[in-house]
């Protein structure tokens, strides 16, 4: 087997087992997590953590948060973390029209990276929902 891998966020503990590789969203860019990775601490990006455990990947959306790479475990802390089934679509669809409609109008006082990022969020958790139904179109899981 690969490496322990725990995801917390502030609300739950949210994932934890051993696993082959993860692959998560950096500041810097996508990073691969294998066993035996030299240490590592990262600030994440808004993406996806994608996990490969026993030959089958699952993928989550995140709102960034920071990694912690170890010799047999990584941690990754995160802002928050949605697996595909527990995202909520029309909330999603809501937050993104609002973002968007927010950097149309670009009112006085607006904090434009808050809208971005809020934007970013929208998007991100739409193509995780999205991969879902993917998924079992694709793969009948």
């Amino acid at each position: 087997m690969g490496f322990y891998l725990e995801i917390v966020t502030p609300d739950r503990f949210f994932f934890s087992g051993e696993v082959d590789r993860v692959i998560v969203r950096g500041v810097e860019g996508d990073l691969a997590v294998l066993k035996n990775r030299a240490p590592l601490v990262t600030p994440l990006a808004i993406g996806k953590i994608r996990i490969l455990q026993d030959g089958k990947e699952r993928v989550a959306a995140t709102a960034g948060g920071y990694i912690n790479v170890q010799k047999d475990k990584t941690t990754i802390i995160a802002d928050s973390a949605e697996w595909p089934d527990e995202i909520d679509v029309e909330r999603a669809k809501e937050a993104k029209a609002r973002a968007e409609r927010r950097l149309k109008e670009q009112a006085e006082g607006l904090d434009i990276i808050r809208a971005e990022n809020a934007l970013k969020r929208a998007l991100n958790r739409l193509e995780v929902a999205n991969l879902k139904k993917y998924d079992e179109e694709k793969f009948d899981r």
